[in-house]
């Protein structure tokens, strides 16, 4: 029997002082059996990082190869914004970068981040519309203790910090830009 996706309901408040954008989100996430709590609050993070109207997560790790877990698209289907999570390799990310204006990976996984980076980063660099950000492990593991069914978190992000807070404890998030586009 095939497991289902776990849901989790999420009330996030977002004030993004960087891009000025303040604005509350109620959101729909779905864990694949498969996806541990850190890579969920990852995608959470990525969505508060980019927030907007049209930002939608898509059907995830059980889509198909041709959209991201993640994206903005335009009303006639171009895609502004695809992202992408973990670490992964240059063919897929060349597929996301000739399809959309902006690509973003978010890198997490601790020390096997700098070994994935060493390997991929020459090939990564012909993508002028891709940036790649590394998330602390650290991080990710303080963030997956936010983690209930019914989430109300608040996101304040300032000077490329990053709060990520329930009504009990904060986590300060710093993402480390690997690569920005061009």
């Amino acid at each position: 029997m095939a497991l289902k996706a776990t849901v989790f309901k999420v009330q996030l408040q977002i004030a993004d002082m960087d891009r000025h954008y303040y604005q509350d989100h109620s959101l729909t996430l779905a864990q694949h059996p498969s996806e541990n709590d850190e890579r969920m609050m990852v995608r959470l993070l990525a969505f508060a990082m980019n927030a907007s109207d049209s930002l939608a997560f898509t059907k995830g790790l059980s889509a198909e190869d041709d959209e991201p877990e993640l994206w903005d698209k335009t009303l006639s289907g171009e895609i502004n914004l695809w992202v992408e999570f973990g670490q992964s390799d240059e063919k897929w990310l060349r597929k996301a970068a000739g399809r959309a204006k902006q690509v973003q990976l978010f890198c997490y996984g601790g020390r096997s981040v700098p070994v994935w980076w060493k390997n991929n980063q020459q090939a990564l660099q012909r993508y002028q519309n891709l940036s790649v950000l590394e998330i602390d492990e650290a991080a990710v593991a303080q963030m997956a203790k936010l983690v209930s069914r019914n989430m109300n978190l608040q996101c304040n992000i300032s000077e490329g910090q990053i709060w990520l807070s329930d009504a009990e404890q904060s986590v300060l998030i710093e993402p480390v830009l690997l690569k920005a586009a061009q």
